[in-house]
């Protein structure tokens, strides 16, 4: 049986200082770590703002649920522009809006529905955005130096995140919600103006004619209904979604087991810690060909340690049991250059804005799938189901190669 990771010749090993000589790299890199930095803080202090208005955890689960689930239409319906567009005008328009919507939201007493009606209009055309500079990576960066661009985009991203949320946290706690939404407005005032003073000003890509909601309504389908980039889109989807909905109960899990208070904080920092363990592994130690090798084992670790909360194990074991699965999240390295070989070039910016949407819309799903479990069955059995629905994705990815030579012939492109 042939190998779904089988290569037809080695691949030159590329190393994180390379990557990042790559100037236009290096700008998206900065830029981007600092808008994740100020969109989790806008997020973050919205929710606390609308909990403290109105004392509904709904409400407020809403607030994070509305930077997610509206990106995924929006990618479907105006995804298109990513590849009709001059990358410098639209990324610097896409951090402007940020920016003035946290303005708008810290400046303005306004509804609650107003305020996630404000979020929700950003995430649309969050795909759009992201597709552009994703697009940048790709045509900036080939081969490994692609796979190890994304790699630390991943733990800048993870890096980004907790920084967001303690930065949140703090603020908040010494200045108010307001505050700290303008000053997660200030962040994304600074990557528009990096992006516009700093970005070349690139021409736009050549891309398929025809109305933009046309083209990016048809142009999803046709990658939906490429079997190649269907399973490829899934594979990156369903587990981090699944992980996502396993972190959205850590805070119950350590309430319905009576942890001394404080204990949820390092618990939730548990898998977002091991991502960049597991990132910076598998991106700066191993090969490329065992990057690709190690994808299933890698997908299928993700969710082994989950089961094991079930348990009720001490404290410092939960911690453990959620790094190690944070560190299975780095299988995803193995699939970049496959996605980016199964893309057509002309939808490179759709496809890009697809993958990220669908995966936001899929990790803002699975908490309220997997909140429903637990309300009924503990929040234990909940987080183990989340890892075994991971080691069920990861064995059908592993049937893959039964049927390479039929199904997916060009997998051994470099």
């Amino acid at each position: 049986m042939e190998n779904l990771t089988l290569l037809d010749s080695p691949r030159p090993r590329t190393t994180y200082r390379q990557v990042l000589a790559e100037p236009l790299f290096r700008l998206i890199f900065v830029v981007r770590t600092m808008g994740i930095v100020g969109e989790t803080l806008r997020i973050t202090s919205l929710s606390v703002l609308i909990y403290t208005s109105t004392g509904s955890p709904l409400l407020s689960a809403l607030a994070f649920g509305a930077g997610f689930l509206p990106q995924l239409p929006g990618s479907m319906l105006l995804g298109a522009s990513s590849d009709r567009l001059r990358p410098r005008r639209l990324i610097a328009a896409g951090y402007s809006l940020q920016c003035a919507a946290a303005a708008v939201l810290g400046l303005l007493p306004m509804p609650t529905l107003a305020a996630l009606t404000i979020l929700a209009g950003v995430s649309v055309l969050t795909p759009v955005f992201n597709g552009a500079t994703n697009r940048l990576v790709a045509d900036a960066l080939t081969g490994d130096a692609y796979v190890l661009g994304r790699s630390l985009s991943n733990i800048a991203s993870a890096a980004a995140q907790l920084l967001g949320l303690a930065l949140g946290g703090a603020t908040v706690a010494a200045l108010g919600a307001h505050p700290a939404l303008l000053l997660a407005g200030a962040l994304n005032a600074g990557c528009a103006l990096a992006v516009r003073w700093r970005l070349p000003n690139l021409p736009a890509p050549r891309a398929t004619p025809g109305k933009v909601f046309r083209a990016s309504w048809s142009g999803s389908g046709r990658l939906l209904r490429d079997q190649k980039v269907r399973r490829l889109l899934l594979a990156q989807w369903l587990p981090s979604a699944f992980l996502a909905g396993a972190e959205s109960l850590v805070v119950a899990y350590a309430g319905q087991r009576r942890f001394d208070t404080g204990l949820d904080g390092p618990l939730l920092a548990g898998a977002p810690l091991g991502m960049l363990i597991g990132d910076l592994a598998v991106g700066r130690l191993l090969t490329p060909p065992a990057r690709e090798t190690l994808v299933v084992p890698l997908a299928a670790w993700m969710g082994i340690p989950l089961p094991l909360l079930a348990a009720d194990p001490p404290p410092s074991l939960c911690f453990l049991f959620l790094l190690a699965s944070g560190t299975g999240c780095a299988y995803a390295l193995g699939l970049q250059r496959r996605f980016l070989d199964a893309v057509p070039p002309e939808n490179q910016g759709l496809a890009f804005g697809l993958l990220s949407s669908g995966m936001m819309t899929l990790q803002g799903t699975s908490p309220v799938l997997l909140g429903a479990i637990a309300s009924r069955a503990g929040t234990g059995p909940a987080m183990a189901i989340a890892g075994g629905a991971m080691v069920i994705t990861a064995g059908w990815m592993a049937t893959w190669r039964l049927r390479r030579r039929a199904v997916i012939p060009d997998l051994r492109r470099s």
